[in-house]
């Protein structure tokens, strides 16, 4: 029933033009770029696509572009949440209007919301719309950690398909697969993916799919086969990239690589900082040889 929703779905980046301003251009060059690597699908407007930082106008558009550059040939999840219910509802309706398969959406944050509060979140979405919802769980931005039992009240329920779950609590994870054997669990951290297949996980949610898709199309690959020891090895690869990553941040480091790949991603929004050239520089010379050979 579900199955379209497995496999590698990148965390769409939102490139930038020299006036801080969403390039679609290059979001079609991505898309496309990324289709032909094989992907899965797309998870659009979350947090790698900078969207607290977007406007809501801009979300709604990148949204409406990213469906419209896929062309219906890719699974697409949109993440709509927002702190406000009312607005998540607007862009909830927006991406079923749009024609996306699911939608995805953080907890709501920053007020500390009781666990009431944020299940009546959910369900008013799930009730303004008649497409699926994937949970996001993300509890070291969000500030909201949901347990086995709250996630449960949600799964349990046929308009909620899964969860995306960005923690290194592989034990919730086993545990939501072990109860809901039906349902849709990605894994959300880059750097564990082989972790949460072996924990049960359907498929992932990331970052780095942006500009090394084939790394961990393999992996998905290899660990289907059964053979967990060369998934291991390409999995110990990418893990060398995510280090140099960290040391100069997600966002601006992934955009950078893109950028050197032919993929002019521009800048990060403020108040992140972008790269300077001398970072930059030492992290392309940093991850360039190890991504030069592909998959081997």
């Amino acid at each position: 029933m579900y199955e379209k929703f497995k496999g590698v779905f990148p965390a769409l980046l939102t490139p930038f033009d020299k006036n801080d301003e969403i390039d679609y251009a290059v979001l079609s060059t991505l898309i496309e770029r990324l289709t032909d690597k094989g992907v899965n699908g797309f998870y659009v407007d979350g947090s790698t696509a900078e969207a607290f930082l977007l406007t809501f106008e801009e979300r709604k558009k990148l949204i409406e572009a990213a469906a419209r550059f896929n062309a219906g040939r890719k699974t697409m999840i949109a993440q709509i949440g927002c702190i406000s219910t009312k607005q998540s509802v607007e862009l909830a309706k927006h991406a079923e209007s749009c024609g996306y398969d699911a939608i995805s959406s953080v907890a709501p944050f920053y007020f500390k919301f009781s666990f009431e509060e944020i299940k009546k979140y959910y369900f008013d979405i799930v009730e303004a719309v008649d497409i699926p919802m994937v949970i996001y769980n993300i509890p070291l931005y969000s500030g909201v950690s949901l347990s086995v039992q709250n996630v449960s009240e949600f799964l349990s329920d046929e308009r909620f398909i899964g969860v995306k779950h960005t923690s290194s609590d592989y034990f919730a994870l086993r545990q939501f697969k072990t109860a809901f054997p039906e349902k849709i669990i990605y894994n959300g951290f880059d750097e564990m993916f082989l972790a949460g297949l072996s924990m049960g996980a359907d498929g992932a949610v990331g970052s780095t799919y942006n500009f090394m898709p084939e790394l961990f199309l393999k992996i998905y690959s290899l660990f289907g086969e059964g053979r967990i020891k060369e998934a291991a090895v390409l999995q110990e690869k990418a893990d060398r990239v995510i280090a140099q990553l960290l040391k100069y941040g997600v966002m601006p480091g992934c955009k950078a690589i893109l950028s050197e790949m032919g993929v002019p991603m521009g800048g990060v929004r403020a108040p992140f900082f972008n790269l300077s050239d001398e970072q930059r520089k030492a992290l392309i010379s940093a991850v360039m040889p190890i991504l030069k050979n592909g998959t081997e």
